[in-house]
């Protein structure tokens, strides 16, 4: 097989792994994602099918480092579930490790009042 394809592989069971035990359950999910260029974090309830809240960098508009706008975007995500009246949701960190950016937007968002 190509290096890029076991990866690849990994990556899709690390991603599969993670979400079957997080989805299903009680509390909405708090999903994250990043691409090449911006982030991404939504608000999730599986039982119904929708997205509560989202946000993203772009909503931002501010140039900076990866972690920083991690934080602000984590503090984002937690004022706009605040108003939606979302206090608890479950972390899907998807396949990326709880690391660096992702650390970053988890903590932002516990320290304005969102429990994982």
């Amino acid at each position: 097989m190509d290096k890029n394809k076991i990866k690849n592989n990994l990556r899709l069971r690390r991603s599969h792994r993670v979400r079957t035990v997080i989805k299903g359950g009680l509390k909405p999910r708090l999903s994250v994602f990043f691409s090449l260029l911006h982030s991404y974090v939504q608000i999730i309830d599986d039982n119904k099918g929708i997205t509560l809240v989202s946000a993203s960098d772009k909503e931002l508009k501010k140039k900076g480092k990866n972690i920083e706008i991690a934080t602000e975007l984590g503090k984002l995500i937690a004022q706009k579930a605040k108003e939606k009246k979302i206090e608890t949701v479950v972390f899907d960190r998807g396949f990326k490790k709880y690391h660096g950016k992702v650390k970053a937007l988890a903590d932002a968002a516990r320290e304005e009042g969102l429990k994982f």
